[in-house]
């Protein structure tokens, strides 16, 4: 099979693309034949430092593809399913830059007939982070369905990110009153593709006011890429109880006093840490809504869709690291031949 693999880490002239032999599936394991490989900031961040925890390792968490074969013991799934990855490359060297990938069964997800591979590549590391973000509130719930954020209103940072677009998805699936935060008239226009009731712009007006327009009581629940940022803003938007659900950033000063005088919590999350009891909840809960036609990708709904073949995933990788927007996609196999 052919795939990229690097054995130092290092800016992208690390990555090669190489012939290898097609991996075989271990006890509950399954095989795949990845149509589409996602590219996400986590990947060229692992690839950038830090020690490999493998001789070689091929790039890339998320993808979506064809199950080729099963490992011992495997029961859930068979060869021919459609699924959709997380975390493949987490504790393993078969990341989804490459034609085949071996992968826990429980971190290959039924995608359903009619949902394309590029929706597939597009969840992952995006969606499970927002439905985690979504979940971690004091009172709940624990996990997404129609219904289990109604009456509650939720601010997403930075809604034309990839993260971004999935918390407004998932949330707006979920009953929420969707606000989110943009920089520019172009980013509003997606995040309002992607399903948010009100796109703010922090950098013209007064972002805090436009939002307690629309949420008096303040927000419940934050999804914050920028925790540092929008500390200020986040102080005078969040009502009592609130939760901040923060994936990113790198230092943040909190004011305690007005944040706890309204009971707030922040709340830091990562996937590689979190527990699979949420990574499943958070698996179930993306099916349901994909099944329910919740997740669309694509310009018109939000994201727009950059795709690079195999040999190009050095350029894939540089995109993201440069905050290209939208979802970069690497295209491994022809769909046409499946």
């Amino acid at each position: 099979m052919q795939a990229i693999v690097f054995t130092e880490t290092g800016d992208t002239s690390v990555m090669s693309l190489v012939q290898r032999e097609v991996p075989e599936p271990g006890p509950d394991q399954v095989r795949v034949r990845v149509m589409r490989s996602g590219v996400n900031p986590t990947d060229w961040k692992r690839r950038s430092a830090g020690e490999l925890a493998f001789p070689e390792i091929t790039p890339n968490m998320d993808g979506a593809g064809i199950v080729d074969a099963v490992g011992a013991d495997v029961t859930t799934h068979k060869p021919g399913d459609r699924v959709w990855l997380m975390l493949a490359a987490a504790g393993s060297p078969f990341g989804t830059a490459a034609e085949y990938s071996v992968v826990p069964a429980g971190h290959a997800f039924p995608l359903p007939e009619g949902i394309s591979y590029e929706v597939g590549a597009s969840l992952g590391v995006p969606a499970v982070t927002a439905h985690r973000a979504l979940t971690v509130a004091e009172n709940g719930p624990q996990r997404l369905f129609p219904g289990a954020l109604a009456g509650r209103t939720v601010l997403v940072a930075g809604g034309a990110g990839a993260v971004g677009h999935a918390a407004i998805q998932l949330a707006r699936w979920a009953g929420a009153t969707v606000i989110t935060t943009v920089s520019s008239p172009e980013k509003a226009a997606l995040a309002t593709a992607a399903g948010a009731h009100h796109a703010v712009n922090y950098r013209d007006g007064e972002p805090a006011k436009e939002i307690r327009a629309v949420a008096p009581d303040g927000v419940d629940l934050i999804v914050e890429v920028a925790p540092g940022a929008n500390a200020k803003l986040n102080q005078a938007v969040a009502a009592n109880h609130a939760t901040i659900a923060i994936y990113a950033g790198d230092t943040i000063a909190v004011d305690v006093r007005p944040l706890m005088m309204i009971n707030a919590r922040l709340q830091f999350l990562i996937l590689y840490t979190v527990g699979e009891p949420a990574l499943q909840l958070a698996g179930e809960a993306i099916c349901a809504a994909l099944s329910d036609g919740a997740l669309p990708v694509g310009e018109e709904h939000g994201l727009p869709l950059h795709h690079y073949p195999l040999a190009a995933t050095a350029d894939a990788h540089t995109a993201v690291q440069q905050e290209t927007v939208g979802k970069i996609l690497i295209d491994v196999a022809d769909v046409a031949t499946e």
